[in-house]
């Protein structure tokens, strides 16, 4: 018997099937680096439009989690499809350097400043920590194939970034939004701190609810302001807290000036709450007896009155107060304005002067009465004591409710009022600026437009000092008795920021007082060391990164983070940039959900379900990462798990698998020499192309619109079901068994060639080690790298002789035989498909398609011959194939064997060996 293996054109390839990512990854990484692809990517697409997605910097501690690695990959599938796009998107790596997670880090290496370290040597010691930092997390994101100026990152303690936030500060000043107050802030026992919004998270937190009894001084006067005929010889007001420690500082109880309230006799007492309260107060004092109402009154009617403090001898003024709310509580609220905004701003209104018995490590002063020295937590189980020896306790309960802690601490904040400054959000109409600006950012998902549109509608003036050590200073020199900014502030924030960007931040702690104000001056001002929010570092890279460095532009197009930097980094930014500017600084904002596990739990240690990016590198590869990415619908909460991970990891095996066939059938193709010129291809080729094409167009729209997932979807699908399930399969019989230079074959590799130019480009943001590969084992002159490339513009539309809807017709009837021939099959008719012999009946117009492709037709459904019928409905009937086998093609025909010098064979299989080959004009 012959051997006919020789004549084949059996697919051959140095591509491996196996991805074996672990160990070939870093490999390609090495190869990015001394061929400096970056760095050519500069070079080839400097003269393109910029696209600039500005990074919002990771802060430097600790090794990255899965939340970077989301983050990250979702930037480089911007950066790099924007480069495939044609423009000129670089990518400038940041990192956030200054504040407390860093102090307490070295803190706990080198002790806290003072006599043995000092505050020089310990600022060295933080900058040194985050120096370290930045270089174990820049390993890692290299290693996720991340793109980047990674040898000239910004950092926002490095001298010239230091200086830019120290001007940007300057030219904020300039514009009249800072303003200096003393107002209640978040405050951080832990920090002894003052905390931005950012900053202040909400947890569960038991706390002791508390009734008390405020007495009226003029009873007789609330009779007549309320119209009783009686005048009860004593009256309470009733206040409900769940702060017993804020009691102290009381020196008000407001009421809402248009709620009904009502004078009320019960229990043996007389007091007075908000009518429309009364019956949830009753349900939680356990009241069931009947009360008296002898009168009601508007809260106006009550302004003024004074009261009693439950113990402390002073009045607290009963006072109106449009922040009441009856949803809790009596409808008379305890105000205590250097514990609480609201408070604060109510008080300023009635001209009544704060008292603050609170100090920065959260122990009451000297001169509190009963509390001294005690620590406000623990004291509030004293002041509940002290109101029930008093006998102003009504009722008292322990209730679990939603409380401000410190985002690092996750400990109990309090409100206390302190000297600070402060970016006013009304002063010089920054809120409405914002406001405005937000209307003209594209927000990537929509809905993160009324959630950042609220946030700024509702803030209050955004606290920027700190009391720390390691942070960038504000610069400010201000009257020692005023507190007021020197009139020369703008030129000495000018001489500090000098000197910072020549010495770092340190320079202004030793800058002597009499290098920036004159000698006359010198009596009456002071320097202020506080620092800056680190918010406002990172919130003003606009102004010292975009607008510094030559090779990135402001403002930016694209801010890309987590969904809580509609609280953070997008709103510090927005601020700074429309305090600054007058607009924001970017164009656009995207919005990532956070990883959770695949049943929606927050990750954690405790709970066992922590994927580190790093074992899932080592494992798996970076690629099944970033396809993970890809895959997910990252405006909700993205899930990971070992499992979903396989998923992925099977995903990637089939568009491998895919892209090595197409590989393996180019190895003798030359492009210059054999590619068919498309009015020349075969029917199914050139459909098969014009599928890529309608695909690619789809493509880069979701790329151009940030829809990742679709793109992963549609790669699938193109790869298991378009290809691989349909022009794959078929055109295998062309590729092996036609004449090596036959016409119908190089139209087969034309086509593959076609799409895979397109697909790999496709890959490459996504898929990025696996695409350069792939793009190193394509024939044809090319870029060095597959990241110099754009969109691939060879493909071609659908002929009009074949257009779309002709082929949806037939792979319509496609499915149907497949479906018969399993039948068949399992029915033990047939084994494989070339065993088979159709007959198709039909519908005229279907008929008619069919008929089109003649004898060929039987290479659409790969098997052995098919026969037509018209008929009022589609039908397939399988026989099995009259005939023998043919030993090189293994179709069975009746005509095998019918030239004696090549035994075995069919007519077609000889003359692809002995002659020209075959001529197909379809299939």
């Amino acid at each position: 018997m012959a051997d006919y293996k020789d004549t084949l054109n059996l697919p051959e390839t140095a591509f491996p099937m196996r991805g074996n990512l672990p160990q070939r990854e870093p490999e390609m990484l090495a190869f990015w680096e001394k061929a400096d692809i970056y760095g050519k990517q500069r070079a080839a697409f400097a003269d393109a439009p910029k696209f600039i997605l500005h990074d919002g910097p990771p802060y430097a501690n600790g090794a990255i989690h899965v939340g970077h690695a989301l983050n990250k990959i979702l930037k480089d599938i911007i950066t790099k499809s924007r480069h495939l796009l044609g423009f000129n998107s670089p990518y400038i790596p940041g990192w956030d350097c200054h504040g407390l997670p860093i102090e307490q880090k070295v803190e706990q290496q080198i002790g806290k400043p003072g006599a043995k370290v000092s505050a020089t040597e310990f600022r060295a010691a933080c900058r040194a920590y985050a120096a370290s930092q930045i270089e174990l997390q820049k390993a890692d994101f290299i290693r996720l194939g991340v793109f980047g100026d990674w040898a000239h990152p910004y950092l926002t303690m490095q001298p010239q970034t230091e200086a830019g936030i120290v001007r940007a500060l300057r030219d904020i000043v300039a514009r009249g939004h800072v303003v200096r107050g003393y107002k209640p802030v978040n405050w951080c026992l832990d920090c002894r701190s003052s905390l931005a919004e950012a900053e202040v998270e909400y947890e569960d937190k038991t706390s002791d609810s508390i009734d008390v009894r405020f007495a009226v001084r003029e009873p007789a006067e609330l009779a007549r302001r309320m119209g009783s005929d009686v005048v009860p010889p004593a009256v309470d007001v009733i206040i409900w807290t769940t702060t017993p420690w804020t009691l102290p500082a009381n020196l008000a109880v407001s009421v809402h000036p248009e709620h009904d309230y009502a004078l009320i006799e019960g229990e043996g007492r007389w007091f007075v709450i908000a009518q429309e309260m009364m019956d949830s107060v009753r349900e939680r004092w356990g009241i069931s007896a009947p009360w008296t109402v002898h009168a009601t009154a508007k809260g106006v009617a009550l302004d003024r009155l004074p009261l009693a403090h439950p113990f402390i001898e002073r009045d607290s003024l009963l006072i109106n107060g449009e922040h009441v709310t009856l949803d809790a509580g009596t409808g008379c609220v305890h105000t205590a304005p250097a514990h609480g905004v609201e408070d604060f701003e109510i008080c300023r209104q009635y001209g009544i002067e704060v008292v603050n018995p609170v100090l920065p490590d959260g122990s009451f002063s000297s001169d509190t009465p009963y509390f001294a020295g005690e620590n406000v937590f623990k004291a509030n189980p004293k002041v509940v004591e002290l109101l029930r020896e008093q006998g102003r306790l009504v009722h008292h309960e322990a209730i679990r409710h939603s409380y401000p802690h410190c985002w690092r601490h996750h400990s109990p904040t309090i409100y206390r009022a302190t000297a600070q400054w402060f970016i006013s959000m009304d002063k010089a109409g920054l809120r409405q600026t914002a406001l405005d600006g937000l209307q003209h950012v594209r927000f990537t998902p929509e809905w993160g437009r009324s959630r950042l549109t609220n946030m700024i509608a509702d803030r209050p003036d955004w606290g920027i000092t700190r009391q720390r050590y390691w942070g960038v200073p504000l610069c400010f020199v201000q009257h020692k008795e005023t507190g007021e900014l020197h009139p020369d502030i703008l030129n000495i924030m000018d001489k500090a920021a000098a000197v910072i960007e020549k010495d770092g931040i340190e320079a202004w702690f030793t800058l002597a007082l009499e290098e920036l104000i004159p000698a006359a001056d010198l009596a009456h001002y002071e320097k202020l060391n506080d620092v800056l929010d680190v918010w406002f570092d990172s919130g003003t890279t606009h102004y010292a990164v975009l607008r510094q460095r030559d090779d990135i532009g402001y403002p930016a197009d694209l801010y890309l983070e987590g969904s809580d930097q509609h609280r953070g980094w997008f709103h510090s930014s927005l601020l700074t940039g429309c305090a600054i500017d007058g607009h924001p600084p970017y164009k656009g904002l995207l919005t990532h959900g956070f990883t959770v596990d695949e049943s929606g739990r927050k990750m954690s240690k405790s709970l066992g379900n922590v994927v580190e990016p790093q074992k899932v590198i080592n494992n798996l590869g970076a690629d099944i990462l970033r396809l993970w990415v890809s895959s997910a619908d990252y405006s909700a909460e993205v899930s990971l798990s070992d499992n979903i991970l396989k998923q992925r990891a099977d995903a990637y095996r089939r568009i491998r698998n895919t892209c090595r066939f197409l590989l393996a059938n180019l190895h003798d193709f030359d492009p210059t020499k054999h590619a068919v010129p498309t009015d020349e291809l075969l029917a199914l080729d050139r459909y098969a192309i014009a599928r890529a094409d309608a695909l690619q167009k789809t493509i880069i729209a979701a790329y151009e619109n940030y829809e990742f997932h679709l793109i992963y979807q549609q790669l699938f699908n193109f790869c298991a079901v378009e290809m691989g399930g349909f022009y794959l399969d078929i055109i295998k019989d062309r590729q092996y068994t036609i004449a090596t230079d036959n016409r119908a074959r190089r139209s087969a590799q034309t086509a593959i060639w076609h799409i895979l130019e397109a697909m790999v480009r496709w890959l490459a943001p996504i898929l990025s080690f696996t695409a350069e590969e792939i793009w190193q084992h394509m024939p044809g002159a090319r870029e060095e790298s597959v990241f110099l490339s754009r969109f691939y513009d060879g493909l071609v539309s659908y002929d009009s002789a074949f257009d779309a809807a002709y082929w949806a017709d037939l792979i319509r009837v496609r499915e149907d035989v497949n479906v018969a021939l399993e039948n068949a099959r399992k029915d033990g008719i047939i084994g494989g498909s070339l065993e088979a012999a159709l007959h198709i009946t039909a519908p005229e117009a279907t008929y008619q398609n069919l008929a089109r492709l003649g004898d060929e037709l039987r290479f659409l459904f790969i098997t052995s011959a098919v026969s037509l019928e018209k008929s009022d409905a589609l039908a397939v009937t399988v026989q099995k194939a009259d005939g023998d086998k043919c030993e090189r093609c293994w179709h069975i025909l009746p005509t095998v064997n019918h030239d004696p010098a090549y035994p075995g064979l069919c007519p077609r299989c000889v003359e692809n060996v002995a002659h020209g080959g075959e001529i197909r004009h379809y299939v």
